[in-house]
């Protein structure tokens, strides 16, 4: 529930392709280029994640945010373990998952992919959940994963809000920056016109720099905006927080509204 009342989401009737993303990202300078490997990008929703064949993705994906929230230092809720909760919050629409692509055994090339595959630009790909997840645990092989909805009701349903999570064991190696990306490419795929983070911690640089790298202008800072835990683990404190705003009419890709 926002402060606007429930926003209502149109539900999906099919998916976005599936994407293959080379690693680290193309233009990220900051990176050491690791072509050996790719991440495979998917759209799903609350159906999709709790089929039979998918066993367990919920449930881990579910884990591994209410840990992020539990930690109190980047999201603003205080409890997320009841999963009826995070279902009605990351699952209110869309959600993007971020596979690592298998290495072959001698680690040149991803399995099934030439060389020169992998270093082509982001391209769709016919390639399902299950066969990306190439039999391994979805804690191996999820880099992170998002939400995409609508950050406004009605006449403003065309401005979307996401919300990323790296699972800590998958951090330090460069896939925030692909799933970052990967939202400029997804979103206006998916009927929205432009994105507001409302909520982004000034200390956390990252993600600061992340977005302001991407194109994202910072529209506001809210003062005291978050009572977040330290990490030093010595109590709390207010943290203000960037309000952070990008158009994607320069994206190429706008798409009707959802």
């Amino acid at each position: 529930m926002s402060a606007y009342g429930a926003i209502s989401c149109v539900p999906r009737t099919s998916y976005l392709p599936s994407t293959i993303w080379p690693h680290p990202a193309p233009d990220n300078p900051n990176q050491r280029k690791d072509n050996s490997n790719t991440i495979c990008i998917h759209h799903i929703d609350l159906q999709f994640a709790i089929k039979q064949e998918h066993e367990g993705l919920f449930e881990y994906l579910h884990v591994v945010f209410a840990d992020e929230v539990d930690k109190g230092m980047t999201y603003p809720q205080e409890d997320m373990r009841d999963p009826a909760t995070f279902a009605n919050y990351f699952f209110a629409a869309d959600v993007i998952v971020a596979i690592v692509g298998a290495r072959s055994p001698d680690e040149d090339t991803p399995v099934g992919m030439s060389t020169s595959e992998v270093n082509e630009a982001v391209r769709e790909v016919n390639l399902s959940l299950e066969a990306s997840r190439r039999g391994r645990s979805w804690a191996e092989c999820i880099a992170g994963f998002y939400y995409v909805k609508p950050n406004y009701p009605g006449r403003s349903s065309h401005i979307c809000n996401a919300g990323f999570v790296v699972p800590p064991t998958q951090r330090g190696r460069g896939y925030g920056r692909v799933l970052a990306k990967s939202y400029l490419h997804y979103a206006p795929r998916l009927g929205y016109k432009a994105s507001i983070f409302n909520l982004v911690y000034v200390n956390n640089e990252a993600s600061i720099r992340l977005w302001e790298n991407l194109g994202f202008i910072k529209a506001g800072r809210i003062p005291k905006a978050g009572r977040l835990k330290r990490s030093d683990g010595k109590g709390e404190e207010y943290v203000d927080a960037w309000v952070f705003y990008r158009s994607f009419s320069d994206s190429g890709s706008e798409g009707e509204a959802p």
